[in-house]
């Protein structure tokens, strides 16, 4: 029986993971056996799926950058020779995200479809992603990209189909019964890697910009980490900073707006999940105004699209919501009507005849308004 072996490099609690389970499970539900190749050192999304058996690809994140850069190399040397013998050219291999190069060459050794699915465009430095882009080239069978931004941003000729992620349907039940707009706002969120092109520090910013209003900050990060990246200032009393968690309802049901403060010109984000489980909550957003996550936020009708390093204008847009609870309300129900555009089913839909070689090879590519 043909397999599928789906490769990421890291497992953790970021947004590509998690859409990689969403895909990983509708694989397996309809009965398709699927190994996945990642990291076993730590839990995260891709810890317990079920049907999907795991091998470890011996990663795991180091703060040294070179020392970073060294293990992944290894990391794909070991991927390719543990996998040699399992992978047949009657098998496919979903390389998920830029990073595991390894399971791509694999694939191509072993003469073995590759499809990947791309969630990055800001990768750094370049000669690093122009290595990268370069195994997809000579790799890919196919490519999935997450929005239009990112399919004209890294044009590749290779057959495409762009295709929105989604809200998985457990989050969207779990947040149906939470979303009625509060009478004032007055608790601001973010959820983001602990990284300073994330717009960390400009939210931190915007905290001590605006203290009338509590914010809270959940980095995909240990203890330790927050400690050592904050630990040479003094935070806003009104900013409470958490960890990594596996549960993040609790912090969507005390928000009153997610924000994403990313800054454009180091990081942009080609989807953004974040703003879509704001929006899950019925929660408007403020978004950057560039990249995918622009394509998914209507500005003035969900929230708004402003530059996350100008805090006098998101502070005002706060301000303006927090004294016109009717504008506020109207942005909240229009976060509701976006959102349902991005429901599992259809993304489900759309991404899993991908792997289908007999149904991959005949359908026309898959474009992003298909999946609404």
């Amino acid at each position: 029986m043909a397999k599928i072996h789906a490769f990421h490099l890291l497992n953790d609690y970021s947004g590509s993971p998690k859409v990689l389970r969403q895909v990983l499970q509708g694989l397996a539900r309809e009965g398709h056996a699927v190994e996945l190749h990642t990291s076993l050192s730590g839990s995260g999304f891709l810890s317990d799926i079920p049907g999907v058996r795991l091998r470890d690809n011996r990663y795991h994140f180091i703060q040294s950058v070179p020392r970073r850069l060294l293990l992944l190399l290894f990391s794909q040397l070991y991927v390719i020779v543990a996998g040699y013998s399992r992978i047949r050219s009657s098998d496919t291999v979903y390389v998920n995200t830029l990073l595991p190069f390894g399971g791509a060459i694999l694939g191509r050794l072993r003469g073995a479809r590759v499809v990947y699915h791309l969630h990055e465009t800001s990768v750094s430095p370049q000669i690093f992603k122009s290595f990268l882009l370069l195994w997809v080239r000579l790799c890919a069978t196919e490519v999935i990209y997450v929005s239009d931004f990112l399919a004209r941003q890294e044009p590749l000729d290779k057959p495409r189909h762009v295709i929105w992620n989604a809200i998985p349907e457990d989050f969207i039940l779990r947040s149906a019964a939470h979303n009625s707009p509060a009478e004032r706002l007055e608790n601001v969120l973010m959820v983001a890697s602990l990284k300073r092109y994330k717009g960390v520090n400009e939210y931190v910013d915007l905290a001590r910009y605006c203290p009338e209003l509590r914010f809270e900050l959940v980095v995909n990060a240990s203890e330790t980490d927050i400690d050592a990246y904050f630990g040479h200032e003094q935070l806003p009393a009104n900013l409470t900073i958490f960890p990594a968690q596996t549960d993040v309802h609790p912090f969507y049901r005390r928000a009153d707006v997610v924000l994403n403060l990313s800054r454009p010109d180091e990081w942009v984000e080609t989807f953004g999940l974040t703003a879509l489980e704001g929006m899950a909550y019925g929660l408007p957003v403020i978004v950057p105004p560039v990249g995918g996550i622009a394509e998914i936020v209507p500005d003035g009708q969900a929230g708004y699209q402003i530059d996350g390093r100008d805090t006098a204008a998101i502070a005002a847009r706060l301000r303006e919501w927090q004294a016109d609870p009717e504008l506020y309300r109207k942005h909240c129900g229009g976060a509701q009507v976006q959102v349902a555009h991005f429901r599992e089913p259809h993304f489900l839909r759309r991404i899993l005849p991908v792997f289908d070689p007999a149904v991959s090879t005949t359908r026309k590519p898959v474009h992003a308004v298909e999946s609404i």
